[in-house]
This record gives structure tokens, C-alpha cells and sequence, in this order.
């Protein structure tokens, strides 16, 4: 892929988009389906639709591992969508529920949540466990 075009896979059909670099920000749509691609929000993925998605974006993934019953994920949950929104077209903000997903947390090996895991073309490029600020998580993001 040129650097001037990023492939992005839609969370919600599991599409393939080639996105002009310059238009990431922009609101890009599905060409399938016409859903948001890169709207500053969250996309919520689980065991049946994550590797669809995030292996074949050419974005940086933050994948937040959490579960409804956990507090402090319940206090990130802000702060995490706060991230989403500063890096719109810029990564690709992932929440997976861990006691949904039981397969992804075995994968990833989560052992307490929240849990943040950078992914990098695929493959695992950091992790931070806690409940982190915005701005914290934007940095994260943004680490080569």
C-alpha cells in the first residue's frame, strides 16, 4: 500500500477501505456498507470479528480490555472515548469485553483489566494495565 492510501477494515461489515492518507480525518465512510469507519469513537470488537478488523488496518489499534462489572474500567470508560476522539483518524480505538470474549483475553493473556495492548500491523507493540487519563492513552498511542 502507498503511503499516501491506508487500508482500513470496517468494524461493523468487516470490509476492506482504502482510505486517501489525507481524508483519514475527514470522516471516511464503508464503501460496503456506508457505516462510519473513522468517526473519533470506539468500536466495540469480540472474539467472531476483531481479527477481520484489526489485522488488516494499517492504523494503530488500542485495544481496551474491560468488563461491565469492573470499576475502574467504569471510570476510563470517559476518558478512553475523551482518546478516541483526539486520535480521530489517526489510530483506531478498539473495546473488547473480556468475559464476552473470553478467546481474545486468552489470546492477549489478561490477567487484570483495564488493560490497554497497542497493536502494530497486527502484532502486539505495548501494554499498559490501570486506569489511565486521556492523555495518557493518546501518548500511548502515538509510541512508535
Amino acid at each position: 500500500m502507498s503511503p499516501s492510501h491506508r487500508h482500513v477494515a470496517c468494524a461493523h461489515c468487516g470490509a476492506l477501505n482504502r482510505v486517501p492518507a489525507e481524508r483519514l480525518g475527514d470522516d471516511p465512510s464503508c464503501g460496503s456498507c456506508k457505516a462510519a469507519l473513522l468517526d473519533g469513537r470506539p468500536v466495540e470488537l469480540g472474539d467472531a470479528d476483531f481479527e477481520r478488523v484489526v489485522a488488516r488496518t494499517e492504523l494503530p489499534v488500542v485495544v481496551d480490555f474491560w468488563a461491565p462489572w469492573c470499576g475502574p474500567c467504569r471510570m476510563m470508560a470517559p476518558a478512553f472515548e475523551q482518546a478516541a476522539r483526539s486520535l480521530k483518524g489517526q489510530a483506531l480505538l478498539v473495546k473488547v469485553n473480556s468475559d464476552d470474549s473470553p478467546q481474545l483475553a486468552a489470546r492477549f493473556g489478561i490477567r487484570s483489566i483495564p488493560t490497554l495492548v497497542r497493536l502494530s500491523g497486527g502484532r502486539e507493540a505495548g501494554r499498559l494495565s490501570g486506569a489511565l487519563p486521556a492523555g495518557q492513552i493518546v501518548a500511548f498511542a502515538r509510541q512508535a
